[in-house]
């Protein structure tokens, strides 16, 4: 009896004095590799548990490295995962590869188009994360952000559609994904014409106050170093608050027009 109740106290103390390391992420298919050292009293290793999604994993943990296999707990690719790395206090085990729980851009485009109404589809497949898919337009010589959808991440076929706002004459839209390797992966461009989006004007060109335009647009505002100023979605912009100097305006389809602020 007394060993009994000495047995508990100590696993009571054991786990008070315990760390756990949290990982989070989402399973790609590839298993966790962990770097165990002694625990501080040089007996024994420092890891004592480790759980996947809170079932205890049965991986042989008491040597010096180990390996968590996360095939064993019926995960699919795409499937959210919490690991818990639990360890004795004054020691800390490393995870030679935590990257492995991050999603990836893997999707492949299966078709896209952009309606008569602007809403711009595009179904995929081979998806094995969570990751965001960034709708970007071709303006000014340049790709502009202007929406962001979040991505499925599971296998399969997946639709998405955004309601783009085109500027006059040929518009060009993408969607692009970036993960952990800092890489963006685009799709291929698709085209699209609205004939009812009529060219915008503005002016005046020496404003004091206001640059008004013919109806609302996409623009850029630049200073002589070419820094941005102003940027927005809008009928007008106030530019009562920049110093007078000459800038340059990007607007609808149009770029590299100057303006001197009076």
């Amino acid at each position: 009896m007394r060993l009994t109740t000495l047995a508990i106290a100590v696993l009571l103390t054991l786990r008070s004095l315990a760390g756990v390391i949290v990982l989070e992420g989402q399973y790609q298919g590839k298993n966790l590799f962990i770097q165990n050292p002694f625990s501080e009293a040089g007996v024994g290793f420092c890891v004592f548990e480790i759980t996947v999604n809170d079932q205890i994993a049965t991986d042989e943990i008491n040597s010096s490295a180990f390996e968590v296999d996360l095939a064993n707990f019926g995960l699919k690719v795409g499937d959210a995962i919490v690991v818990k790395i639990k360890h004795k206090d004054g020691c800390t085990p490393v995870v030679l590869n935590p990257e492995v729980l991050k999603p990836k851009s893997t999707f492949d485009i299966v078709k896209q188009s952009v309606g008569s109404d602007g809403t711009y589809t595009w179904t995929t497949t081979n998806e094995t994360g969570e990751l965001a898919y960034i709708v970007e337009q071709k303006r000014w010589n340049k790709w502009v952000k202007v929406g962001e959808v979040m991505g499925n991440g599971k296998p399969g076929e997946h639709t998405y559609t955004f309601k783009v706002t085109p500027h006059s004459g040929e518009n060009t839209f993408r969607v692009k994904q970036v993960d952990l390797t800092k890489r963006s992966r685009y799709s291929e461009p698709v085209k699209y014409s609205d004939s009812s989006v009529a060219a915008v004007t503005w002016g005046p060109t020496k404003p004091k106050d206001v640059i008004t335009f013919s109806s609302a647009t996409l623009f850029e505002i630049y200073d002589q170093y070419g820094n941005i100023v102003k940027r927005g979605y809008a009928a007008s912009v106030d530019v009562s608050t920049l110093k007078k100097d000459l800038y340059y305006l990007n607007y609808d389809n149009k770029m590299g027009e100057t303006f001197i602020k009076r």
